[in-house]
Order: structure tokens, then C-alpha cells, then sequence
């Protein structure tokens, strides 16, 4: 018999929300980085970074996030979703706090490639640990506003590198990485519903074979995809977006700029999103923000008035970073609890795929096509892709329908 989780209690909930804001800024601060320093890393002559450099380190980075992203969704379901939280956050801040005294550029590498790992953990950590404590009928909304934290963080990046770039040297920005140890003890403290279930080797293979079977096996398939192309999406515009812009004729100021309003809009805008997700609509609001993306970025491209640009910039984010933000409340909204951890840490774990090769197959584009509007019509790609895998998916359950589903999971499950 399945264990489901403890309804929370109001306060409980906010706390909850409170503390995967937190956690989820510390995702977003990092995604952002190695955009935010990307001009300045590359006008660092000792170690003779190029486009192609950036491109490495934006994909060995999310090399490690698959890694993080599969062993975390296992231990949340077997294992609860406090102990591998407090795991990921504190092999995070270790991994931030060695990219900023590293003294060359391998050993650089090799710190992103740790902090990969356990950024690889957060996403499926903290959205089932908000999903489980969220009301249902708000869960799109509280998750939303938990991964918007992620939005937030890239903001803060942009800005910390508008104030401090070029005066500072880039690596001291990620030592702002490396304050979520301050965060140990509230995750330490923090109550937690029961695993969803533990069961030792057979159950855990029972676990992971139920995202395959005849009722889940399409949707799983599609997730994948899904995800792969929104994290393609999101690291090859968080990585090369300041630069692309500069390609374009901007300077590094204005680039940020772009980068600030990218974040802004991803935040504010999924707010708004999640809240007619709720009502039922949680699979078309996220075909429309790939299909808002894609516009978004071409346009982008154009000549246009700055203020309109940074407008449109915002609208970018928010069909980007909250097309993402989308694909992982479909996971959580069409997964049992008990399968939650597992679907949502296989899901992004796949995802990760397109984090590692977006940002290098933007260094390709910009690298064989001269034109300026390369980066543009690279980030676009799939943007378009996703809208045909998101159109793809079967009808994701409404809300009106969750006590139906909580009974169903209740049901033992036969090996």
C-alpha cells in the first residue's frame, strides 16, 4: 500500500513555498552565470577563452545535471526529500565556492561540472516537495511561484554582473553561489511527509516500470522530449544570450539589460500563466509559451526600438523559463505521488540531454553562420520543437478530478 502524503496544514504550506524559493534562487543564480560572465571570460587573456570555450563550459556544466537529477528523484521517493536536499545544497555551495578560486581554466570546468550535479538535484527535489504540500487546487501556482525563485536568481545574476563587470574580476561572482550553506539547518528542520514508498530493490524496479507501462508510456516518451527541448531552450539563451546580443551591436551593458528584463519577464509573467493552468488549462498555457518563445525570439532579431526590445526580451523569458516551469507542473500534475520523485528525477534526468547540448550547438551556429541573427534562429529551434511535443501529449488531469486520482493511488500495486 502506497503512503500518500499529509495534508499540510496553511502555515506549513507557506513555509514550504517559502523555503523552495530559497533553495530554487540558488538554481537560478547559477543557470544565469556563465552567461552573466561570458563576455568578461572571454576577454580574460590568461586563459584564452574563445565562443567555443563557452560554449564547453555552458554544456560540462549540464553535463552533470542528468547525473543529479535521476539519483535525487529515486532517493525522494525512497529515501524522503529531506536528507538528498540537504546533500545537493551543500555539494552546491562547495562546487560554487571552488569555481572562484580555481586558478585555471580545466579546473574551472571541473567545478561546473559539480555544481551541474547537484543543480541536477534541486528541480525534482523541491517540486515534489512542494507538490506534496501544496493544495490541489493551487498546485500549478505554488509550484509556479517556486520556480519562478529560479527567474529571480537570474536576475540577480544580470544585475550583480551590471554593477560589478568588468571593474571585478568574473570568478567572484560565483562566490554569491556559495551562501545556500547558510540554508542547512531550515532544510534540516523541515517536516516532511513519509517517502512515498520504500520497498528495497524489486519495488523500486516496480517503481520506475510503471512510467512505462501501457497508460503512462506515451506521456513518459513525450515528457522526455518535452523536457529536452525546454532545457535546450533555456541554458542555450541563459548561456549565450549577453553575447548574442553584443553580436548584434550592443555593449555589455545593454546585453545585460536584456538578460534582466529575459528574467523579469519569465518571473512575473508565469505567475499569471499558473493561475489559468489551474483551471484545468495547465497543457495549453504550456504550448503557449513555447509558441510565445519562439515568436519572442525572433523578433528579437529585428531592429526595434530599445524599450520595445527589452519588452519583447521580457516576453522571451517568460515563454522560456516559464515553458519549463510548465513542462515540470504537467510531470507533477499527471504522476501518482507515488511516482512523483521517480517521473519528474527520469523526466528532467533526460531533459538534462538538452542543457548539455544546447549551449554547444549555439556555439556551432554562431560559429558556421556569420549573420548576427544566427543565435536568434538557434534558440527558436526548439522552441518550435517543444510546441509539437507539448501538442502531442494526452490531456493532463484537472484539478476537479484530484480526489479521483488520490483514491486510485491508494490501490495496491501488483509487481
Amino acid at each position: 500500500m502506497s503512503a500518500t502524503p499529509e495534508p499540510a496544514t496553511g502555515r506549513r504550506q507557506a513555509g514550504v513555498l517559502v523555503l523552495a524559493c530559497l533553495i530554487l534562487f540558488i538554481d537560478g543564480y547559477d543557470v544565469f552565470a556563465i552567461g552573466t560572465v561570458g563576455p568578461s571570460l572571454m576577454q580574460y587573456k590568461p586563459w584564452g577563452a574563445t565562443h567555443d570555450t563557452l560554449g564547453m563550459l555552458g554544456s560540462v556544466t549540464a553535463l552533470g545535471m542528468p547525473f543529479g537529477s535521476v539519483l535525487a528523484g529515486w532517493a525522494a521517493d525512497r529515501r524522503g526529500r529531506r536528507l538528498p536536499l540537504t546533500v545537493a545544497v551543500v555539494w552546491i555551495s562547495a562546487s560554487m565556492a571552488a569555481a572562484t578560486f580555481v586558478p585555471s581554466l580545466g579546473l574551472f570546468a571541473a567545478a561546473r561540472f559539480c555544481t551541474g550535479v547537484g543543480i541536477g538535484a534541486l528541480a525534482p527535489l523541491v517540486s515534489a516537495y512542494v507538490t506534496d504540500a501544496a493544495p490541489p487546487r493551487r498546485r500549478t501556482l505554488h509550484l509556479t511561484v517556486a520556480l519562478g525563485a529560479i527567474g529571480v536568481g537570474g536576475t540577480a545574476s544580470a544585475v550583480l554582473g551590471r554593477l560589478l563587470l568588468p571593474d571585478v574580476h568574473f570568478q567572484w561572482l560565483f562566490l554569491f553561489g556559495a551562501l545556500p550553506i547558510v540554508l542547512v539547518p531550515l532544510i534540516w528542520r523541515m517536516k516532511e511527509d513519509a517517502p512515498a514508498g520504500r520497498g528495497g530493490t524489486e519495488r523500486e524496479r516496480t517503481r520506475l516500470s510503471e512510467l512505462f507501462t501501457s497508460g503512462s508510456r506515451r506521456a513518459t516518451v513525450l515528457f522526455c522530449c518535452a523536457s529536452f527541448m525546454s532545457m535546450a531552450l533555456v541554458y542555450s539563451t541563459t548561456a549565450w544570450l549577453p553575447a548574442v546580443m553584443m553580436k548584434s551591436g550592443y555593449d555589455l551593458g545593454s546585453s545585460l539589460e536584456f538578460t534582466i528584463a529575459f528574467t523579469v519577464g519569465a518571473t512575473a509573467g508565469s505567475l499569471g500563466g499558473s493561475v489559468v493552468a489551474d483551471r484545468g488549462h495547465l497543457k495549453p498555457v504550456t504550448l503557449g509559451g513555447f509558441v510565445l518563445a519562439a515568436v519572442a525570439l525572433f523578433v528579437l532579431s529585428t531592429p526595434q526600438p530599445h524599450v520595445l526590445l527589452l519588452a519583447v526580451s521580457a516576453l522571451a523569458g517568460l515563454g522560456t523559463l516559464g515553458g519549463q516551469n510548465m513542462v515540470i507542473a504537467c510531470m507533477t500534475a499527471f504522476y501518482p505521488a507515488r511516482l512523483r520523485g521517480t517521473g519528474l528525477g527520469f523526466g528532467l534526468g533526460v531533459g538534462r540531454l538538452g542543457a548539455v547540448a544546447g549551449p554547444s550547438y549555439v556555439a556551432v551556429a554562431t560559429d558556421l553562420f556569420t549573420s548576427s541573427k544566427a543565435g536568434f534562429f538557434a534558440f527558436m529551434v526548439p522552441a518550435v520543437l517543444g510546441a509539437a511535443v507539448i501538442a502531442g501529449l494526452p490531456r493532463i488531469l484537472p484539478p476537479s478530478q484530484e480526489k479521483r486520482a488520490a483514491a486510485q493511488e491508494t490501490a495496491p500495486v501488483v509487481p
